[in-house]
């Protein structure tokens, strides 16, 4: 390539309007095979869109072939390490817990705090969702959670709407905050700006969300007469989940929330006990755990917790950074519209400061800690490979996809025209990553998606980018209980099948009320009015 190729905003007969429509096909294209076609393979409906976009970028856009599916291989290569490399050592930590029967244990934990089911779909839907969420994600506390409420005697049906709903506020934080790195790198915004913001509209979220399961599952009645527990837990657990997004590290946040969620539930209860309800209650099978086993069921998440801190110490940390590099992405020469250089053309291995490096250190330790032996962790290890396969597909191709619109300049073009709107984008920003979640299923594929586009519009029309791309978040925390995905999944579960239609019906109102709300959060602290939220 002779010379560095340099963004056009309107490349299409120099009008924007036509130039925005035909940079948005690669998206509406996956929208489509999702939404209307029904593909079945989330990475195949992404990789059909990662071919519109190559098209679009070099016919459309004139980018040379080769820089356009460069764009695509760095795009598909960050995809795998940091993002899947979190994932995949945060499901080997849980697969170790259902390995060694440790697992078991925390669930009878859960169900002995109260025979009450309204409080138990607290404890399992939302608390230890919640932990299964820092740790698993992609739909496994969903069916989990499902699972273990069936069995405590709630409805299918009941058991999972509330699982649904309970897990939409804890997803943008999860897995060890890897939707917020995946944000990071798309939008070039840092992490620990992202955290704090994102903290600000969910949290409030999560206050309300155990009111919301009690309503789910107890109907009115169960609102009157638990309402000061699911109160004080929603919170404790917003309130923790918000000091540590915003004070010390995103990724732990899910587990801050969960802990002192239950910590405040164990003391209003020796307060307050609400009246029994009428509903068949779940026992815990009649097995006794000694307190050993309990203390081990809880250490993955413990150790964890205290790997993630150690490694923010001074000394530890400038040792891990030794073993970062920086490489400029070979085959790229991309000037943005504005004449800056994308970050994008620069390349990190944090090899021991990335989450799931962290993780990984984590989860040898659980093995020592609950005693599974180096065999059969490996043959974990390898099952956690197998069950996120088609995530590894499905998140390369997004992420690929993205780089590709990114560097290319279609999103650049698809923000400046939805910047015509003004200030008023601020309250189309949470439906972008609403419609996301609602399609992919996946909050970190959701930024993937729309990031860039949330900052380029941003930037446009003179709002705060990372209010947006943290609005964008914010707004898919509502797509998750109806997210076509998680549906399938759930109507996995037995007593479900074919019930993902009543489900989507049921849940579409609160879903909907959801993002009216957040949209009107983010409107408003992009104005004097609530601008003080934001840090």
């Amino acid at each position: 390539m002779t010379g560095s190729y340099i963004q056009p905003i309107s490349p299409i007969g120099g009008s924007l309007a036509w130039s925005a429509l035909v940079a948005a096909l690669p998206l509406l294209t996956m929208l489509v095979l999702l939404a209307v076609f029904r593909f079945k393979s989330h990475a195949a409906a992404a990789a059909v869109a990662v071919l519109v976009a190559l098209v679009v970028a070099v016919a459309g856009y004139g980018m040379p072939v080769g820089s356009a599916l460069s764009a695509g291989l760095e795009g598909a290569v960050f995809g795998l390490f940091p993002i899947m490399w979190t994932v995949l050592n945060a499901v080997w930590v849980y697969r170790l817990t259902v390995e060694s029967g440790h697992f078991d244990v925390l669930t009878r934990a859960f169900a002995r705090i109260s025979p009450d089911h309204r409080i138990l779909t607290i404890v399992i839907a939302f608390l230890f969702g919640a932990l299964l969420e820092a740790v698993a994600g992609f739909g496994t506390p969903i069916v989990v959670a499902t699972v273990v409420l069936i069995g405590a005697g709630l409805p299918p049906v009941r058991a999972a709407a509330a699982s649904l709903l309970a897990n939409s506020v804890v997803t943008p934080l999860g897995v060890m905050g890897t939707p917020i790195l995946t944000m990071s790198r798309v939008s070039e915004i840092p992490v620990d700006e992202i955290g704090p913001v994102v903290a600000r509209q969910v949290c409030l979220l999560a206050v309300f969300v155990p009111l919301v399961l009690v309503a789910v599952v107890g109907g009115r009645r169960g609102v009157r007469e638990t309402w000061p527990v699911a109160l004080v837990v929603g919170g404790a657990f917003g309130a923790a989940q918000f000091l540590c997004a915003s004070y010390l590290t995103v990724g732990l946040s899910n587990i801050a929330g969960a802990a002192a969620g239950l910590v405040a539930l164990l003391i209003v209860l020796k307060v307050r006990t609400p009246r029994p309800d009428a509903a068949r209650t779940g026992g815990n099978d009649g097995i006794q755990d000694t307190r050993r086993r309990m203390i081990e069921a809880f250490a993955p998440y413990a150790l964890i917790v205290v790997v993630f801190l150690v490694s923010r110490l001074g000394p530890v940390e400038s040792f891990l950074s030794n073993a970062t590099f920086s490489f400029t992405w070979p085959g790229l020469d991309v000037t943005g519209a504005d004449g800056r250089v994308p970050t994008a053309e620069t390349f990190t291995l944090n090899l021991l400061t990335a989450p799931g490096s962290l993780v990984f250190v984590a989860a040898l330790l659980s093995t020592v800690v609950l005693r599974v032996a180096a065999g059969d962790a490996l043959r974990c290890l390898v099952a956690a490979v197998v069950q996120l396969r088609w995530s590894f597909a499905t998140v390369t191709a997004v992420l690929a996809l993205a780089y590709v619109m990114n560097l290319s300049g279609q999103t650049t073009t698809i923000g400046q025209f939805l910047a015509g709107a003004g200030a008023a984008f601020a309250l189309l920003s949470p439906l972008l990553g609403w419609l996301g979640v609602l399609v992919t299923g996946s909050n970190t594929a959701s930024n993937a998606m729309f990031g860039s586009l949330q900052v380029s519009a941003a930037q446009q029309a003179g709002l705060d980018p990372t209010v947006l791309v943290a609005g964008n978040m914010a707004g898919g925390t509502a797509g998750t209980p109806i997210a076509l995905q998680n549906l399938a999944l759930v109507s996995s579960v037995q007593g479900l099948s074919g019930r993902d239609g009543l489900l989507m019906r049921r849940l579409w109102p609160i879903s909907v009320a959801m993002v009216v709300v957040l949209a009107v959060l983010v409107w408003l602290q992009t104005t004097t009015v609530l601008s003080w939220m934001v840090p």
